[in-house]
């Protein structure tokens, strides 16, 4: 297997590529020095040269709050810049898959969105993202196209089997949530910054979700290229969904932080950006496909807790 990861020096992106080489896969892993994907040109000729099996385009601008005064940065990488690689993914006939967010939805209800629910954004970022999903779906499209015009010509005589099979399109979407990694800053760790040098603080009890631990994201998504795995998926750490308060009540209790910890409602601590009250995904789509859905997350921060100690040796 051979995978080109966007952002491969992010949060995200770091993990897919290590897991990735962990099978003794190829792995090229620019990060945005290497590579910047609101450059068209750049994009097509790396895609093109390093000729992937799949893309998974980790690469995005993920300041959600700055990108209310920034949207041109954040559009110019998160809707055109994945236009960019989707239109290359298409050209090389190689398969993407493109990490996504919660907050392509509004957080309406309780229950836990589902795939085929449609999406309506909040903030610039989610709807940056949405764009994103679009473009990957559009190359889709693309590749449908080139796929049924390659059989046309098998049927005739034009062109082999195997030439119309390497037209078969290969596209995933994957909708994550409340992300936290080793590789950048995240919920967690910023808890557990502010829990060094205070000990009242006060968190949101009204935005409800499942935190997700990279490096078992990246796990799944090596499983998804493994698989072919094609269409709109959802993942985030499996079991009881909690509020920001309670996933930090978690965190000092593992971490043994002594913290005086407030609920307050998401209308005391008001921020540029709206914040979806629902981050509840249902990641039913991953079983049905036959793949694994992600391991508890209470127990995935106790692993990430500890590699937080490991890196401190």
């Amino acid at each position: 297997m051979r995978i080109l990861v966007t952002g491969g020096s992010g949060q995200l992106g770091t993990d897919v590529a290590q897991a990735a080489a962990a099978k003794g896969w190829q792995v090229w892993a620019p990060d945005h020095t290497e590579l910047d994907i609101t450059h068209p040109a750049q994009v097509e000729s790396a895609i093109g040269d390093y000729r992937p099996d799949w893309v998974v385009h980790c690469a995005a601008y993920t300041a959600v709050d700055r990108a209310e005064t920034e949207e041109k940065i954040c559009m110019a990488v998160n809707a055109a810049g994945t236009a960019y690689v989707a239109h290359a993914c298409a050209a090389a006939g190689c398969g993407l898959l493109y990490p996504s967010t919660d907050y392509v939805f509004d957080g309406s209800g309780t229950a836990p969105h589902p795939v085929t629910e449609r999406p309506a954004p909040l903030n610039v970022y989610g709807r940056s993202k949405l764009l994103g999903e679009q473009a990957a779906q559009a190359a889709l499209l693309f590749l449908q196209v080139v796929s049924a015009r390659a059989q046309v010509q098998v049927a005739t005589g034009v062109v082999g089997g195997e030439q119309a099979a390497q037209a078969v399109p290969r596209h995933a979407i994957l909708r994550i949530s409340w992300v936290f990694g080793l590789h950048g800053n995240n919920f967690v760790k910023t808890m557990l910054r502010l829990a060094e040098r205070r000990t009242r603080l006060s968190v949101v009890d009204d935005q409800i979700g499942c935190p997700t631990y990279t490096v078992d994201l990246a796990r799944l998504i090596c499983q998804m290229t493994e698989q072919n795995a094609q269409g709109v998926f959802h993942a985030t750490g499996s079991g009881q969904p909690v509020s920001w308060y309670d996933f930090a009540r978690r965190i000092f209790d593992l971490a043994g932080k002594e913290i005086e910890l407030e609920p307050i409602s998401t209308a005391a601590y008001p921020t540029a950006a709206r914040r979806p009250l629902n981050s509840r995904l249902d990641c039913s789509a991953l079983a049905a496909a036959g793949l694994t859905p992600l391991p508890e997350w209470q127990d995935a921060l106790v692993r990430y807790l500890q590699a937080l100690e490991e890196e401190k040796v």
